[in-house]
């Protein structure tokens, strides 16, 4: 919660005020061929996210992991944070459930966890982003409900 909170800033909604476009494509661009690489595969991406703080998102094929699910990371503009999420984000309420169905086996979700340590990322628990947002932005929330730390830094504007 700490990291969460240190980075919201309410003048900055989509990005940080030193967030750098180059960098962040660069870093993404090496962050999604590691993954492939940690699975012999190449990994479907999307750097595309319009509205969000969120940057991209980077899947694993289902063919490529243990369990026959797919692995998604998301990675925020806010560097480092990013999560990881069996077959979707938002399927299971956290990656320990995910593993308990049997649909994510431990040693991938350590495969990504090491090479998001790796490149600089800290992986947030989706059900830590999930929890009730208590920063200090006025979010343009398009959600029902009360946003949470994902509308913050992962979700749309």
């Amino acid at each position: 919660m700490e990291v969460l909170h240190r980075l919201d800033d309410p003048e900055w909604l989509e990005a940080p005020a030193d967030y750098d476009a180059a960098d962040a494509a660069a870093s993404f661009n090496r962050l999604a061929v590691q993954v492939g690489s940690r699975f012999s595969t190449r990994c479907e991406i999307d750097r595309d996210i319009q509205d969000s703080a969120q940057y991209g998102r980077i899947e694993v094929p289902r063919e490529a992991t243990v369990c026959g699910t797919r692995i998604v990371v998301l990675v925020s503009r806010f560097k480092p944070l990013a999560m990881v999420a069996a077959d979707n984000p938002g399927a299971f309420l956290s990656t320990d459930e995910a593993r308990a169905e049997s649909e994510l086996d431990a040693s991938d979700l350590e495969k990504v966890e090491q090479v998001l340590a790796g490149s600089g990322y800290v992986s947030i628990p989706e059900e830590l982003l999930t929890t009730l947002y208590d920063g200090s932005t006025i979010l343009r929330f398009h959600g029902s409900g009360e946003p949470s730390w994902w509308d913050r830094f992962f979700g749309s504007f």
